[in-house]
C-alpha cells in the first residue's frame, strides 16, 4: 500500500478513536480498572489468542485459492496477522464497520497476490466471520431452551432469531455455491441512487467480478475441508471469546459459569450488530450487555461493569491496530 493512503487510514482511525476516548468517565474507568484487577490483563491477552484464529481462518482462504502453488501466499502468518489485527481495529473505529477495515486488508494484500485475489480472499473471510456469527447465534438459542426456563416472550423472541439465522445460513450457502459479487452488484443496479454507477461499475468490471465469484465458489465446491476450516476457527473464536465475559464476572460473582457468559455474548452481539453503524458500536453493546444479564437473573451494575471492561479491551486493542498499520518496513 502507498504511503500516502497508509497515512490516510491511519489518521482517520486515530481521529475516531481520540474521539472514543473523550467520550469516557475517567473516574469511573479508573473505579473499573481498580476493580477488575489482574483480569483485565487476562482480557487484553486473551484477544492476542482469538486474532491468531481469526488470522488462520483468513490465512487458509488465501492459501486454498491456488493449492497447488507453493508462492499461494507470499507473506508470512505474522505479517497476515498485523493487517487482521488492523482491519479489526479501523472495523471498530469505522461507522458501518466494513467500510474502514476491508479496504485496508484488500489494498494491504493487493500487491502480494493481486486485486482480485485480495478482493475475493477479504469477501469470502467476511462471509465467513458473518457466517460463524449465525451458527454462534443458532447455537445460543438452542442452549437457550436447553438451560433456562423459557416463557412466552422468549419463546417468540427465540423462534424469530431462531428462523433469522437459518434463513441467513441459507443465504450464504447459496452465496458460496453462486458467488456473491456480481449478485450484490445487480441488487444495486435496482436502488435509487446507486444504479447508475452500479451499471458503469458492472459493464466496465464484469471480467474481475465473474473472477472473484469463481473463487467464492471454488472454496466451498472444490475445497469443502477447507472451507470447513475456516468456518470452525470462526466459530471457535466466537466460543472462546466468551470467556472474556467470564473474566470479568468471576471478578463480581464467582458462580457464574461458561454456559451463562456464551448467552450474555451471544444476545449482547446480536443486538450490537442490529446497530453495526455506530462506531465502535458505541452504546448498542453496552445495551445489549444490560439486557443479557438482566435476562439471566443478574444486576444491572454487573451488566455496566463488563460493558466498561469490554470497552477499555476494544479501545486498547484499537490503539494497537492502528499503530500496527505504521509498523511496515517496506515503504
Amino acid at each position: 500500500m502507498s504511503k500516502k493512503y497508509q497515512n490516510g487510514f491511519f489518521v482517520f482511525g486515530l481521529v475516531v478513536l481520540i474521539v472514543m476516548v473523550t467520550q469516557l468517565n475517567f473516574t469511573e474507568v479508573w473505579n473499573g480498572l481498580k476493580h477488575a484487577g489482574y483480569w483485565f490483563f487476562a482480557v487484553v491477552a486473551l484477544w492476542a489468542v482469538l486474532y491468531v484464529l481469526n488470522t488462520a481462518a483468513w490465512y487458509i482462504i488465501i492459501r486454498s485459492q491456488k493449492p497447488d502453488d507453493k508462492e499461494a501466499a507470499p507473506f508470512s502468518f505474522w505479517w497476515l496477522y498485523k493487517v487482521t489485527i488492523s482491519g479489526f481495529a479501523l472495523n471498530y473505529a469505522t461507522p458501518g464497520g466494513l467500510m474502514g477495515g476491508e479496504p485496508y486488508r484488500i489494498m494491504e494484500l493487493s500487491p502480494k497476490i493481486g486485486t482480485e485475489r485480495a478482493s475475493s480472499s477479504v469477501i469470502l473471510y467476511v462471509m465467513t466471520h458473518i457466517f460463524s456469527h449465525l451458527w454462534f447465534w443458532l447455537l445460543a438459542t438452542i442452549l437457550y431452551v436447553l438451560t433456562m426456563r423459557v416463557n412466552l416472550f422468549m419463546g417468540t423472541l427465540l423462534t424469530v432469531i431462531g428462523a433469522f439465522c437459518l434463513l441467513a445460513i441459507w443465504f450464504f450457502l447459496r452465496g458460496y455455491k453462486k458467488g456473491v459479487a456480481m449478485f450484490l452488484m445487480n441488487i444495486l443496479k435496482h436502488i435509487p441512487g446507486a444504479k447508475r454507477w452500479a451499471r458503469g461499475f458492472i459493464e466496465k468490471h464484469q471480467e474481475q467480478l465473474s473472477t472473484i465469484d469463481q473463487q467464492i465458489k471454488a472454496l466451498h465446491a472444490q475445497n469443502p475441508r477447507t472451507f470447513a476450516c475456516a468456518v470452525f476457527l470462526e466459530l471457535a473464536c466466537r466460543m472462546l471469546s466468551a470467556f472474556e465475559i467470564m473474566f470479568v464476572l468471576l471478578v463480581l460473582m464467582p458462580s457464574v459459569n461458561y454456559i451463562q457468559c456464551v448467552l450474555i455474548l451471544a444476545f449482547t452481539s446480536l443486538f450490537a450488530n442490529l446497530l453495526f453503524f455506530m462506531p465502535l458500536q458505541l452504546g448498542g453493546r453496552e445495551g445489549g450487555f444490560l439486557m443479557s444479564v438482566n435476562g439471566l437473573g443478574m444486576t444491572a451494575s454487573a451488566g455496566i461493569f463488563v460493558a466498561l471492561i469490554v470497552r477499555l479491551r476494544e479501545l486498547i486493542w484499537t490503539g494497537i491496530g492502528l499503530l500496527l498499520i505504521k509498523f511496515d518496513k517496506k515503504k
